[in-house]
């Protein structure tokens, strides 16, 4: 009696489960004709990868998932554009001892800022002016200003809007280089420029 039991409780799982897996092979879903992969060749066609399959059609998938060639061609120009300002506020300008006269690798520095400031004419410039520990915090403050006073006086001769630019001074509160010899203090003697 008890293997009658067994049997029935084995054939009861068994037989279901049977019939599960034989129905589910018979349910076949078509989304597409019918695709052999037959070692899918990549080609390259005037820029645009394409991948061909084997079907009763040759059908071939676009694979390139880039813009368009003229939004593309945008982006080239905006990430030209994004190195050009980030150069522009990495490139500061260095001053001698005591001094807001600008030099010529500075006034070099200042034509290419301009170029840039042309090609933008909606940037908003802050020039920061900054010293080298020696001297008052109150001299040095006013020496900052000076030499942020100077390049944008630079910007105004080469015909840039001066609406364009504002300054401050730092003095020496924020220097670049806290050692204390020459070459540190020659970092320090700069203008610094923001976008606002």
């Amino acid at each position: 009696m008890l293997r009658k039991g067994l049997i029935l409780i084995s054939l009861l799982i068994v037989v279901p489960g049977l019939l599960f897996t034989t129905s589910c092979a018979k349910k076949a879903v078509h989304t597409a004709p019918n695709v052999e992969a037959t070692a899918p060749a990549m080609e390259e066609n005037a820029g645009e990868q394409t991948l061909s399959v084997n079907t009763e059609k040759q059908t071939e998938v676009n694979l390139n998932t880039d813009q368009p060639p003229e939004q593309a061609s945008k982006g080239e120009e905006v990430q030209e554009a994004e190195m050009a300002s980030q150069i522009f506020i990495n490139d500061d300008i260095y001053f001698d001892f005591d001094s807001a006269v600008l030099r010529d690798t500075a006034q070099e520095s200042l034509i290419k800022k301009a170029e840039w400031i042309r090609m933008n004419p909606k940037a908003s410039v802050i020039i920061e002016g900054h010293c080298d520990h020696r001297g008052t915090s109150a001299y040095n403050i006013a020496l900052g200003d000076r030499r942020a006073q100077s390049a944008k006086a630079f910007f105004v001769d080469l015909g840039i809007d001066p609406k364009q630019f504002s300054t401050i001074s730092y003095g020496e509160e924020r220097p670049v280089d806290t050692a204390q010899n020459e070459d540190a203090w020659s970092k320090n003697r700069r203008a610094h420029f923001v976008f606002e």
